[in-house]
């Protein structure tokens, strides 16, 4: 059991964890709110460093990432617990975590350098922390970036950004990508879906486009929950004034059979999702994205400037049509790393 990195230590024992904006208070054998964070005779364990609870190597694009190393190959993990408890989660069966010492028995442990190893054998260009909340496993996560970077691998984090100041100051040297899901602009639908907390996100998401690490936001539009035209038109109007108008946004419909608490509600209609792309356009984003609906050009990359397409995907799978990142048309920039 590795002994974590962000923790104050108090009176008798008791200590504070820092990791996240949660910052619980610890009393002696307890575990923090993502349930895989414990205080153990006044210190923070985290008894998951190692111990990876799912593996896949992905295409980038489901991510999602566009507009990173389109069309490569990253080496997707993730571990045990979360941060966020939303309600709408489709990886409820790791990251709400029921019995963490029964469930980490069914786990092989992998070091940071086997990871590597891993993501270099199977010809991937990234390595991505996703599927839990990669905060909750910042200490493993760290160790692989470190060595992925001097393997000359890019290193992914796809997050709630509901991470500490302090955390996410140690991460953002290693961090080449990230994708945010910034779930809804009104604090209540963090609180009573997810209890989590909207403004401590959007501070984060303004210090990473700050520091230009490369940035996209996933909005996943829920019936009944996130699913007002005047709040999404905020958040469009956050990614262009607060942010940048590049930054590319991916709305995405809600799929009840995929979620742990919210099967009972309907699918996200077409409509609303071509509403939200056509305002967010309106609000100046150049790039705004429609996932989980078969087919959809949306999900199409075209030339802000002249309006040819330029990148055509069919699933995970895309068509260059660009000229090595601008437009073969105008040789407008498309704004993509690789």
């Amino acid at each position: 059991m590795q002994e974590a990195k962000y923790y104050k230590k108090l009176e008798e024992k008791k200590l504070v964890c820092t990791l996240c904006h949660h910052f619980c208070n610890l009393d002696d054998g307890e575990f923090g709110f993502c349930k895989v964070r414990q205080n153990k005779n006044g210190k923070l364990y985290t008894p998951i460093f190692g111990l990876p609870a799912i593996i896949e190597i992905d295409m980038i694009e489901k991510k999602p990432l566009y507009h990173f190393y389109p069309g490569t190959l990253s080496y997707s993990i993730g571990t045990l617990g979360c941060n966020f408890t939303c309600h709408n989660c489709h990886s409820w069966d790791i990251s709400q975590v029921t019995n963490l010492e029964k469930q980490m028995k069914a786990l092989n442990f992998l070091t940071p350098k086997r990871i590597v190893e891993e993501a270099i054998f199977n010809g991937c260009d990234s390595i991505s922390y996703a599927y839990s909340e990669p905060t909750v496993f910042f200490e493993y996560a760290l160790e692989i970036m470190k060595i992925a970077q001097r393997e000359g691998l890019k290193n992914i984090w796809i997050s709630n950004g509901f991470m500490s100041t302090e955390c996410l100051d140690e991460l953002l040297p290693f961090l080449d990508a990230i994708n945010v899901d910034l779930k809804s602009k009104d604090d209540d639908f963090y609180h009573e879906i997810c209890n989590g907390k909207l403004q401590a996100i959007l501070d984060n998401l303004i210090k990473i486009k700050q520091e230009q690490v490369h940035l996209e936001i996933s909005t996943l539009i829920v019936p009944r929950h996130s699913d007002d035209i005047r709040m999404l038109n905020q958040i469009a109007e956050f990614i262009a004034y607060d942010l940048d108008t590049d930054t590319p946004w991916h709305l995405n419909r809600f799929i009840p059979e995929n979620s742990w608490k919210l099967a009972h509600l309907p699918k996200t209609g077409e409509d609303i999702l071509y509403e939200v792309y056509e305002n967010a356009k309106d609000a100046g984003l150049k790039y705004v994205y429609i996932g989980n609906v078969p087919g959809d050009q949306k999900e199409n990359t075209y030339c802000p400037r002249c309006g040819e397409l330029a990148i055509r995907r069919m699933g995970q799978h895309i068509e260059r049509l660009d000229a090595n990142g601008q437009c073969a048309f105008c040789d407008r920039s498309l704004d993509i790393i690789e």
